[in-house]
This record gives C-alpha cells, sequence and structure tokens, in this order.
C-alpha cells in the first residue's frame, strides 16, 4: 500500500465506487456486527501472458456473512462453453464478426435488497469518524450475493431494452428487430456478442457505455473459461483461427 504504483489504483478503485453511489457513511447501528472488507492487488494479464495493467479491488470479507441476515439468495446465471462453441459456429457460418465488451467493476452496479454494513476501507476512513461505518446501497466484491445482484440488473436492463431471454440457455439474450438480429452471452461481467447489422451492433455498444463503464475489447481474440496453473484451473480458448475468416 505504500507502493505508488498501487496508490493510483486504489483511488481509481474508491472513484468507481463513489462515483456508483455505492454506500453511504452511517453511525455505527446496534445490534449490527459490520463485516471487514481489505484491498486485493492484481496483475491482469493479455492473451500472450504479459502483464496488461494492476488492479487494486476492494473487497468484503463475505465469510463473516449470516445467511438469512446478510444474504439470501446467492446463484448466479453464466453461459455455458458449449453454448459458446455454438454460438462461434452460427458466426464462422454466417460470416458475421464476433464483438467483446467488459464491464467495469461489475458488481458495483449490483442493487442490494438486503441491510448490510461494512468497516471503511484501511487507508480511506474520514478522519474524525473512524467509527462510523459504511451501509452498502450496492452490492460489494466478494459479498455472497455480488454475482445476483449483477446478474439481477444487467438480465433487467437487457429485458427493458428490447432482449428476449433464451428460455433454453438463460445467459443468452436475443433482440430481432425487422429481420436484423442480435445475440449477447453473458460470462459474469463479459459480453460476447455477434450479429448480422452493423448498426445494430454499434447501436448497442452506445448503449452499453451509456448504461455501464464499459472496456470495448473488439473483436473477439479469446474466451477465458479455464486456466491451468498451480492454484486454479482455467482454460484459454483462442480465436485467431476464427478471426482470419473474416
Amino acid at each position: 500500500m505504500r507502493d505508488k504504483k498501487w496508490q493510483t489504483t486504489m483511488d481509481e478503485e474508491i472513484k468507481a465506487i463513489d462515483r456508483n453511489n455505492t454506500w453511504e457513511l452511517t453511525e455505527f447501528p446496534e445490534g449490527s456486527k459490520p463485516i471487514g472488507v481489505k484491498w486485493v492487488f492484481k496483475k491482469k494479464m493479455n492473451a500472450q501472458g504479459e502483464i496488461e495493467r494492476c488492479k487494486a479491488r476492494l473487497v468484503a470479507k463475505g465469510y463473516k456473512q449470516n445467511e438469512g441476515i446478510d444474504y439470501d439468495e446467492v446463484f448466479a446465471l453464466v453461459v455455458r462453453m458449449k453454448t459458446i462453441q455454438l454460438l462461434i459456429s452460427q458466426a464462422t457460418q454466417f460470416k458475421w464478426p464476433i464483438f467483446q465488451m467488459d464491464v467495469k467493476s461489475a458488481f458495483l452496479n449490483g442493487v442490494l435488497e438486503e441491510e448490510v454494513y461494512i468497516k471503511q476501507p484501511p487507508g480511506y476512513m474520514k478522519i474524525g469518524e473512524e467509527k462510523n461505518v459504511l451501509k452498502l446501497k450496492k452490492s460489494l466484491y466478494v459479498l455472497k450475493q455480488a454475482s445476483r445482484a449483477w446478474n439481477t440488473r444487467i438480465d433487467t436492463y437487457f429485458k427493458e431494452n428490447g432482449f428476449k431471454q433464451c428460455p433454453y440457455e438463460r445467459a443468452i439474450y436475443a433482440k430481432n428487430s425487422r429481420g436484423n438480429m442480435i445475440f449477447v452471452a453473458l460470462y459474469v461481467d463479459d459480453l460476447t456478442f455477434m450479429g448480422n447489422n452493423n448498426e445494430m451492433i454499434e447501436e448497442f455498444k452506445g448503449t452499453m457505455r451509456r448504461e455501464f463503464e464499459m472496456t470495448d475489447l473488439g473483436l473477439m481474440k479469446f474466451f477465458l473459461v479455464w486456466r491451468l496453473d498451480k492454484k486454479r484451473q482455467v482454460f484459454l480458448y483462442h480465436m485467431r483461427h476464427m478471426q482470419k475468416r473474416f
């Protein structure tokens, strides 16, 4: 935390949280048990395994949450790998380009239904109000219900903007307008989408940027599912050969 490089990333994270109106400072409520938070530092890698950027994430100590008090439902849908393969095959057949976008700080967009209090983050405690706590209005990373809150938020957004949810693969959304189609696959905060009309694609990108903070990743180069390393399994499904066909 004394390293200026990581201090900058922490400042960016706090600014993103403030812009999103994630919490409000309040007095310590009687009978409640505020959840602690901590900083997690990570080097983000690109498809070639090179360091792309450094990221500091403020996360909640979700293991201290109590079921039925701090959270209820936690399940959230993600698209299956076989569905991605099916979409890729269809895009190849019809010569549709495949695009990707990433939602920045996606979990901060999820609206909480429960009343959750957290401690002030290390290094960012308000002077003179150190004993006060933060009441969460929206979700925070590693809360038990964080994935579900975010999934509910984007699911509602898609349906309010003319998309229909696939009844057999519920992480797939489709929109049809006079024969022009766009398909969107949702994997947590990663959007993979394709369609037969460029104007419709660009309109979709624009509406997403207006609603959320987005990173436009351009044409799909790889799809992250599982990668093999010492700690966890992650597989990189590379798309370079696919893009040559376009």
